[in-house]
């Protein structure tokens, strides 16, 4: 999409994707490895009775259905940063995952009319429509700005 399609009030569903035991554990071994999401039978007895995903590999997932369903062509290039995340409930295997994103703001900067500024809520709802990630980001569109040629903006 480009940055002239998002609109305040513009929702955008993405997915679903579905996550495996096996994706679970490769991602917590490399990158959150914590015994439940790691351990299969340490995680069976525990508190949450079997495997949850990383927190982690939600907000991956959530991005990769944004890169993949919005921002793919666009003329997005980076994000300042989150406004809010939360872990709402855990993520099993075999869970279903769709991704809602709620267009909250676009603009453009008044300083730099080149930048475009996208502020969105992402909503990820596992397939019994309980949401297990939600966050606030924005995110940073190139409009034509025209560019030095040392490089100096």
């Amino acid at each position: 999409m480009k940055f002239a399609e998002f609109a305040p009030g513009r929702i955008i569903e993405l997915g679903p994707v579905t996550l495996t035991d096996d994706q679970i554990v490769a991602f917590a071994r490399d990158y959150d490895p914590q015994w439940f999401h790691a351990d299969r039978e340490r995680a069976a007895d525990g508190r949450w009775g079997g495997l949850i995903a990383s927190g982690w590999q939600t907000c991956g997932i959530a991005m990769r259905l944004v890169v993949e369903g919005a921002l793919a062509g666009s003329e997005s290039f980076g994000s300042p940063g989150l406004e809010y995340l939360k872990w709402l409930a855990p993520v099993r295997p075999d869970d279903a995952l769709t991704l809602h994103a709620d267009v909250l703001d676009v603009r453009r900067s008044e300083r730099k009319p080149w930048l475009g500024v996208l502020r969105w809520r992402w909503r990820l709802l596992n397939q019994h429509d309980v949401a297990v990630l939600e966050l606030v980001v924005t995110s940073l569109f190139d409009l034509g700005r025209v560019r030095d040629p040392s490089g100096v903006r």
